[in-house]
């Protein structure tokens, strides 16, 4: 193969190298483009377009593949556990024993939050979304402790990392309690990462929730087959403002912004919210698989297809799996779990979705799990947060690590008007003038 490529522009020729990945991606490497010919690539939505070079996760759409730092995500079903694959993502490699428990240990000792941002909730009204409160009080939390906006060491980001991760679960479910008027439940010092957690969401004063195994696993697993998904949008923000030279906090608290859109971390709820109306609406799965394929029709089929993936999302098979154990062992007997198991037969055998390659990803299944363990819908991408954080953490701290980065500052083609001249005020018509 060529090492290079040419591009033709007129009569001038130009050559560009080509870069290879250890998967044996192949890129064009136009960082010289512009000063070479004077053009730019115009490529909405960067479909197309490496932003950086990762050693974090890699994600081969064709064949259903994910990877974290060269791990297969389903050699994680078995023993799912959230806090070593944060370290792995973040540090690179799996913890030995003693770096586990420090981690696990550091965890447990961040998780209380200063005292003072408790008043921070108060001024949010109860109907505020989840998510808002969450990008709020993460930056926040840097003026808490500023002496983590500089972070020129690896033990001092070690120390940031697991705060960070520590304390969004505190976060989070401070402002799913206030959102109800319940009475804030502080962490428990003897409680590991999941358990902990829906301890502060679910506890009352005087009666301790306990967290069953199962609903352990299965928030584990949920929560760190979330961890990384390469340059998705709430990543590539953080990478972006990161670029920017701004703390690990103000980052992290971008990529929850980006995070919160619909098409992004709030897949999941529209999914619940189309299984519900399948059921509320007394319609079968095939007659909605039937609106759904009319291009009449507003009916979409949500949970199906990926950006990336064209074949089976890898974890969605794996969620598919806890939602069948987990419920019933929870003694829950959703209908919404028979609707989404029959959609997918359906889809699956289908041409129509075949062809198209629209197969379950892994919001499908994400909402059911945590529906039946009784996290509410609105808090459902604040999970989706809670889960990726060890990402970004671990893309922002990649960045800052690597030589010669530059502040992230895109190129655009110019559509406006040609240069006009102003017109005064007095002689503008009614309506103005552009």
């Amino acid at each position: 193969m060529s090492d290079a490529a040419t591009l033709i522009l007129g009569d001038a020729s130009y050559r560009f190298p080509i870069l290879e990945g250890t998967e044996g991606e192949r890129a064009i490497d136009i960082r010289t483009l512009r000063a070479k010919s004077g053009c730019i690539t115009l490529d909405p939505g960067y479909a197309n377009t490496g932003s950086c070079e990762s050693a974090i996760t890699f994600i081969d759409g064709e064949r259903g593949i994910l990877r974290y730092r060269g791990i297969p995500i389903e050699q994680f079903e078995q023993a799912p556990n959230f806090v070593e694959v944060a370290w792995l993502l973040i540090f690179g490699h799996l913890p030995s024993p003693q770096e586990y428990e420090a981690f696990a240990a550091d965890l447990t000792a961040c998780a209380n939050l200063d005292e003072g941002m408790k008043h921070h909730f108060e001024g949010f009204p109860r109907s505020a979304p989840p998510m808002a409160i969450l990008s709020a009080m993460i930056n926040a939390l840097s003026c808490f402790h500023p002496e983590l906006f500089e972070l020129e060491d690896a033990d001092r980001f070690r120390v940031a990392a697991a705060r960070l991760i520590s304390k969004i679960r505190t976060i989070a479910a401070y402002a799913y309690r206030h959102s109800r008027g319940l009475p804030y439940i502080y962490p428990h010092p003897e409680l590991r990462y999941v358990p902990n957690f829906l301890h502060m969401m679910f506890s009352q004063p005087y009666a301790q929730h306990v967290c069953d195994p199962v609903v352990r696993d299965a928030v584990n697993l949920v929560l760190l087959l979330h961890a990384d998904h390469e340059q998705n949008c709430s990543t590539s923000t953080v990478r972006m403002v990161g670029s920017s030279q701004a703390n690990l906090f103000a980052s992290c608290a971008a990529g929850v912004c980006a995070l919160w859109g619909p098409l992004h971390g709030g897949a999941n709820v529209a999914v619940l919210e189309m299984l519900e109306q399948i059921h509320h609406g007394h319609l079968s799965p095939e007659e909605y698989v039937r609106l759904a394929k009319d291009k009449d029709s507003k009916v979409r089929l949500m949970g199906f297809g990926h950006r990336v993936y064209k074949s089976f999302d890898p974890r969605a098979r794996m969620l598919a799996n806890v939602a069948e154990r987990l419920l019933p062992q929870l003694g829950v007997r959703d209908p919404l779990l028979q609707i989404a198991r029959r959609l997918e037969e359906i889809a699956l055998e289908d041409p129509y979705f075949v062809e198209r390659k629209l197969y379950p990803n892994v919001d499908f299944y994400s909402g059911i799990i945590l529906r039946a363990i009784g996290i509410p819908t609105n808090m459902f991408t604040v999970m989706f947060a809670i889960g990726r954080l060890p990402g970004w953490i671990a893309h922002w701290w990649e960045q800052a690590q690597t030589s010669g980065n530059k502040i992230a500052r895109p190129r655009q083609i110019y559509v406006g008007p040609l240069e006009t001249d102003r017109v005064p005020l007095s002689e503008r018509g009614e309506l103005g003038t552009a």
